[in-house]
């Protein structure tokens, strides 16, 4: 990312954004203009994102020259020499221009400034919406379907494969149509061109010159299309490891394809594990060849390849790393006992007594797609579903594709593919947990590091109150996930998941996340699956603890010594909280008191008074601070003597003063000496 500045309080602003990974600062000479518009000439093609602090019009007629395309038009921010305004000016959504405009805002404590009609209705652009999930954008009309969206025209979508978290996180005015009349005969489709036959011997297939084991039906699902183009819809998203094309008259290839009236895009998640086998020193060509033509044959698309996956005997095929790294696919190679004990339809005699197992190719892309599978992320999905039923459906990949063999006259050798699709879509990039302190509650006391971290996430999960306390900082397209007060491990192993599956994850916790919070949950939770450390990547992001919060409403009670102690025995036996107590106020601590008394645990706040009054004055000060900075805030100062616990409840803060505090103008002060 570059910055460009032309005058010192606009590098001041750029500077306030240190550190930032990979931005560069720049100084453009206002004498020299022609400087600046060989600069941008220059960066337009290097950088993924501009952001200039000038004015908004100087910047529009420094880029318009180089304008070309909204899917390769770099992000264009625009930032005002005070920071009070960031403006997204082009590359919203495809750029990147829209997030990175709303973390610059965060940063700067600016406001940001977004156009585009997804974002004012609340909806993640179109051409965005599989974005985190590392689905691929296919072929169609993204324009015309963008547009019917953002009308709020009534937009077909048909989801055959991959995860279902976006659907369920769209605002309620949305105008998305799910339907699944189409899906059960596309399964019809497939089901049939799966039909295989037992080979008969590995001879026979060394013989073959271009056959496959299984064999095609013509299924006619042109009506299904059709009938639904005559209905009320405006536009169609398909969500698909096929390309929709596919889906024709003939499924086995014939040029005559349905074609549909209404502008349709694709996304394709990346589900396909590809089990490659094939003999020594085949080419990647061939082996490409035979790809390509499984895929075609079968109706897949190349975008939803997930990764190859062979036989250890295959690590150092030549032809087999050349295919993975010439279209940038991961590879797993498999021994011959782990490829032995899966299950598949086609077994041979003949390879188990050439390489140790009776199945290289399905059974290697079974197993891949079965670890991509572990991590369970949509559990909400089977719980109507009955027990039995569930258990089948969970990591279960299915093997789309039976074993191919294909030789070509113009290549040497043969390769064998099989196809299975996992249950979870590979994201193909390491997670990020940021484990967020929102503070009391104001947006006004949540720091610039936290407001950023929020609207970097793909995912946020918290307390139900305190995500409604950060609405005003969420974006549209983020997945928000509320858990009850009760629901702090689930949160944890939740977040878990989710990084490690690929997002970026924000756990709130008010107050500061180190304290009483959620980070320790999170990393006991990555301790537990043996975290490396590395990945996901932790970031803790502080903020302003209950007990900095309470103070400051009534004064200076923390001036001297003090500690916190949770009165919540959910997680701490009521005896070492006793213990607790009874050190704290023999050693005249200032004492903050943590989740003091709820609706149905309230003997912990009668001991803790108990407590104190053997060891403390009755005039000793107290102030209870409910819900502090926020609009249902209230403080009360009393004493010792004086205290009503049913004044208490889990939204207060008790904070109880030494031996020197002393109430002094509705304030509390307590000495910075004893002397």
């Amino acid at each position: 990312m570059l910055g460009i500045w032309l005058t010192p309080a606009g590098k001041e602003q750029l500077s306030l954004l240190q550190p930032w990974p990979g931005l560069e600062i720049r100084q453009s000479d206002r004498q020299e203009p022609f400087n600046l518009r060989e600069q941008i000439a220059q960066a337009w093609s290097k950088y993924d994102g501009l952001v200039f602090c000038m004015a908004v019009g100087a910047v529009v007629r420094l880029i318009a020259p180089y304008l070309q395309d909204k899917t390769t038009d770099p992000a264009v921010v625009v930032i005002d020499d005070r920071g009070k305004f960031a403006i997204s000016l082009c590359g919203g959504h495809l750029g990147g221009g829209d997030r990175l405009v709303t973390e610059i805002s965060a940063r700067l404590d600016a406001q940001a400034i977004i156009t585009t009609a997804s974002a004012g209705l609340g909806l993640p652009g179109v051409d965005l919406l599989g974005a985190p999930f590392g689905w691929q954008r296919g072929e169609g009309d993204w324009t015309k379907v963008s547009a019917a969206v953002a009308k709020q025209l009534p937009v077909q979508v048909w989801q055959e494969s991959g995860n279902r978290l976006w659907q369920s996180h769209l605002p309620d005015s949305h105008a998305f149509s799910f339907c699944n009349e189409l899906l059960s005969s596309i399964d019809q489709v497939v089901e049939v061109a799966e039909v295989a036959e037992i080979e008969k011997s590995e001879k026979e297939s060394k013989q073959a010159t271009d056959r496959s084991i299984g064999k095609t039906e013509t299924i006619d699902i042109s009506a299904n299309f059709n009938a639904i183009d005559q209905e009320e819809y405006q536009a169609r998203i398909w969500i698909s490891v096929r390309d929709w094309r596919s889906l024709s008259t003939n499924f086995t290839g014939s040029a005559d394809r349905t074609t549909a009236s209404l502008p349709i895009v694709q996304w394709h998640p990346r589900l396909l594990w590809l089990g490659i086998g094939c003999e020594r020193g085949v080419s990647a060509e061939l082996i490409n060849l035979a790809v390509q033509q499984t895929l075609q044959k079968y109706g897949l698309t190349a975008q939803a390849i997930a990764g190859l996956a062979s036989i250890e005997l295959k690590a150092d095929e030549v032809g087999l790393l050349t295919f993975a790294e010439q279209n940038q696919l991961s590879i797993s190679f498999f021994s011959a006992a782990q490829l032995k004990a899966i299950a598949v339809p086609n077994p041979s005699t003949v390879v188990a007594q050439e390489v140790g197992t009776p199945s290289v190719a399905e059974a290697a892309a079974l197993l891949a797609a079965q670890q991509a599978s572990q991590l369970q992320i949509e559990p909400d999905i089977l719980e109507e579903t009955e027990p039995e039923e569930a258990e089948q459906q969970l990591n279960k990949p299915k093997l789309l594709v039976n074993k191919q063999i294909v030789r070509d006259p113009a290549y040497a050798g043969a390769v064998t593919v099989a196809i299975a699709q996992a249950t979870l879509e590979s994201i193909d990039r390491p997670g990020q947990l940021y484990l967020v302190g929102i503070g009391p509650g104001s947006l006004a006391q949540i720091t610039p590091a936290a407001k950023q971290a929020i609207a970097k996430a793909d995912a946020i999960i918290g307390y139900g109150l305190y995500i409604d306390l950060i609405k005003p900082l969420l974006r549209p397209g983020q997945m928000i996930e509320t858990y009850a007060i009760t629901k702090e491990r689930q949160r944890a192993d939740r977040a878990v998941d989710l990084a490690q599956w690929g997002l970026s994850v924000a756990v709130i916790s008010s107050g500061d996340c180190g304290i009483y919070g959620m980070a320790g949950l999170v990393l006991e939770a990555l301790q537990a699956r043996d975290w490396d450390g590395n990945t996901p990547d932790v970031e803790v992001v502080p903020g302003i603890t209950a007990l900095q919060a309470a103070a400051a409403r009534v004064g200076t009670p923390l001036m001297h010594d003090f500690c916190a102690i949770s009165l919540s025995d959910l997680l701490t036996p009521i005896e070492v909280i006793t213990k607790r107590l009874v050190a704290a106020a023999q050693a005249d601590f200032v004492i903050a008191l943590y989740n003091p008394r709820s609706q149905t645990r309230t003997k912990p706040m009668d001991m803790a008074l108990d407590i104190f009054l053997q060891h403390r004055d009755r005039t000793n000060p107290v102030a209870l601070v409910k819900s502090a900075f926020r609009p249902t805030e209230q403080v009360k100062l009393t004493s010792l003597g004086e205290l009503k616990v049913e004044d208490i409840d889990m939204f207060t803060t008790v904070l109880v003063g030494n031996s020197r505090t002393r109430f002094y103008q509705n304030h509390l002060i307590t000495p910075r000496s004893y002397y």
